[in-house]
Protein backbone atom coordinates (compact mmCIF):
# COMPACT_ATOMS: atom_id res chain seq x y z
CA UNK A 1 0.00 0.00 0.00
CA UNK A 2 1.26 3.76 -0.84
CA UNK A 3 0.35 6.81 0.86
CA UNK A 4 0.70 10.44 0.08
CA UNK A 5 1.08 13.75 1.89
CA UNK A 6 1.17 17.06 0.22
CA UNK A 7 2.70 20.34 2.05
CA UNK A 8 3.22 23.75 1.40
CA UNK A 9 4.73 26.43 3.01
CA UNK A 10 5.18 29.66 2.21
CA UNK A 11 8.10 32.27 3.78
CA UNK A 12 9.53 35.25 2.65
CA UNK A 13 8.48 35.63 -0.84
CA UNK A 14 9.83 31.53 -1.51
CA UNK A 15 7.26 29.21 -1.44
CA UNK A 16 8.26 25.26 -0.89
CA UNK A 17 5.66 22.87 -1.89
CA UNK A 18 6.46 19.00 -1.72
CA UNK A 19 4.41 15.88 -3.04
CA UNK A 20 5.43 12.95 -0.63
CA UNK A 21 4.80 9.32 -1.80
CA UNK A 22 5.50 6.13 -1.14
CA UNK A 23 5.64 3.42 2.01
CA UNK A 24 4.14 4.48 5.17
CA UNK A 25 7.69 4.35 7.05
CA UNK A 26 9.46 6.26 3.85
CA UNK A 27 6.35 9.30 3.74
CA UNK A 28 6.54 9.81 7.37
CA UNK A 29 10.52 10.25 7.07
CA UNK A 30 10.24 12.29 4.45
CA UNK A 31 7.47 14.57 6.29
CA UNK A 32 9.86 14.71 9.22
CA UNK A 33 12.89 15.76 7.53
CA UNK A 34 10.22 18.26 6.34
CA UNK A 35 9.42 19.61 9.57
CA UNK A 36 12.96 19.62 10.66
CA UNK A 37 13.84 22.11 7.39
CA UNK A 38 10.70 23.93 8.12
CA UNK A 39 12.00 24.62 11.96
CA UNK A 40 15.60 25.45 10.96
CA UNK A 41 14.85 28.06 8.26
CA UNK A 42 12.07 29.60 10.65
CA UNK A 43 14.83 29.79 13.96
CA UNK A 44 17.16 31.32 11.69
CA UNK A 45 14.86 33.92 10.75
CA UNK A 46 13.75 34.43 14.24
CA UNK A 47 17.72 35.41 14.98
CA UNK A 48 18.14 39.13 16.22
CA UNK A 49 20.83 40.28 13.34
CA UNK A 50 22.79 43.33 14.16
CA UNK A 51 24.21 45.29 11.46
CA UNK A 52 24.99 49.23 11.80
CA UNK A 53 26.18 52.60 9.36
CA UNK A 54 28.59 54.68 11.04
CA UNK A 55 30.68 57.57 11.11
CA UNK A 56 33.59 58.39 12.74
CA UNK A 57 35.70 61.46 12.81
CA UNK A 58 39.40 62.48 13.85
CA UNK A 59 39.90 65.33 17.22
CA UNK A 60 39.05 68.07 15.04
CA UNK A 61 36.50 66.97 12.98
CA UNK A 62 37.88 67.77 9.57
CA UNK A 63 37.83 64.12 8.15
CA UNK A 64 35.03 61.90 7.78
CA UNK A 65 34.66 57.96 7.73
CA UNK A 66 31.23 56.45 6.91
CA UNK A 67 31.38 52.55 7.23
CA UNK A 68 29.21 49.72 8.11
CA UNK A 69 29.65 46.59 10.76
CA UNK A 70 28.19 43.79 12.50
CA UNK A 71 29.70 44.74 15.71
CA UNK A 72 29.73 48.58 16.20
CA UNK A 73 31.91 48.60 19.85
CA UNK A 74 34.35 46.55 18.08
CA UNK A 75 34.57 48.25 15.10
CA UNK A 76 34.93 51.65 16.61
CA UNK A 77 37.52 49.92 19.35
CA UNK A 78 39.80 48.51 16.41
CA UNK A 79 39.70 52.53 15.00
CA UNK A 80 40.13 53.68 18.11
CA UNK A 81 43.37 51.02 18.68
CA UNK A 82 44.47 51.56 15.42
CA UNK A 83 44.71 47.68 14.56
CA UNK A 84 44.16 48.18 10.88
CA UNK A 85 46.43 50.29 8.38
CA UNK A 86 44.25 52.05 6.38
CA UNK A 87 42.45 55.82 6.04
CA UNK A 88 40.94 55.67 9.54
CA UNK A 89 44.64 55.08 11.07
CA UNK A 90 46.10 57.38 8.70
CA UNK A 91 43.49 60.59 9.39
CA UNK A 92 43.44 59.53 13.46
CA UNK A 93 39.60 58.93 12.48
CA UNK A 94 38.54 57.25 16.01
CA UNK A 95 35.79 59.17 17.26
CA UNK A 96 31.87 57.84 16.60
CA UNK A 97 29.54 60.55 16.06
CA UNK A 98 26.71 58.95 14.58
CA UNK A 99 25.45 55.58 13.55
CA UNK A 100 21.71 53.55 12.92
CA UNK A 101 20.82 50.18 13.46
CA UNK A 102 19.70 47.81 10.78
CA UNK A 103 18.29 44.05 10.89
CA UNK A 104 19.67 43.54 7.66
CA UNK A 105 22.94 43.25 5.53
CA UNK A 106 21.35 44.48 2.43
CA UNK A 107 19.55 47.34 4.21
CA UNK A 108 22.60 48.89 6.13
CA UNK A 109 24.72 48.85 3.10
CA UNK A 110 22.03 50.71 1.22
CA UNK A 111 22.04 52.99 3.72
CA UNK A 112 26.23 53.29 3.47
CA UNK A 113 26.35 54.00 -0.03
CA UNK A 114 23.56 56.41 0.57
CA UNK A 115 25.51 58.46 3.00
CA UNK A 116 28.78 58.03 1.12
CA UNK A 117 27.16 59.59 -1.87
CA UNK A 118 25.69 62.53 -0.20
CA UNK A 119 28.02 65.90 -0.06
CA UNK A 120 30.00 66.14 3.72
CA UNK A 121 27.17 69.17 4.43
CA UNK A 122 23.96 66.52 4.28
CA UNK A 123 26.65 64.21 6.46
CA UNK A 124 27.08 66.94 9.04
CA UNK A 125 23.08 67.49 8.93
CA UNK A 126 22.87 63.80 9.92
CA UNK A 127 25.40 63.99 12.57
CA UNK A 128 23.81 67.61 13.93
CA UNK A 129 20.58 65.83 13.84
CA UNK A 130 21.75 63.30 16.66
CA UNK A 131 24.69 64.79 17.84
CA UNK A 132 24.93 68.36 17.88
CA UNK A 133 27.93 68.18 20.38
CA UNK A 134 29.52 65.97 18.11
CA UNK A 135 30.35 63.90 21.23
CA UNK A 136 32.53 61.08 21.15
CA UNK A 137 29.08 57.64 21.48
CA UNK A 138 31.82 55.42 22.10
CA UNK A 139 31.33 55.04 25.30
CA UNK A 140 27.77 54.77 25.24
CA UNK A 141 27.76 51.60 22.88
CA UNK A 142 31.28 50.12 24.28
CA UNK A 143 28.93 48.49 26.99
CA UNK A 144 26.31 47.11 24.48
Amino acid sequence: MHYGIRCGVIEKNHTLEMSLRGTKQSVIRSFLLLILFIFISNFSLMRDYSFYVYITTNKNHTVLYTGVTNNLARRVYEHKNKIYKGFTSKYNVDELVYYEHFQFINDAIAREKQIKAGSRKKKEELINSINPGWKDLYSEISSE
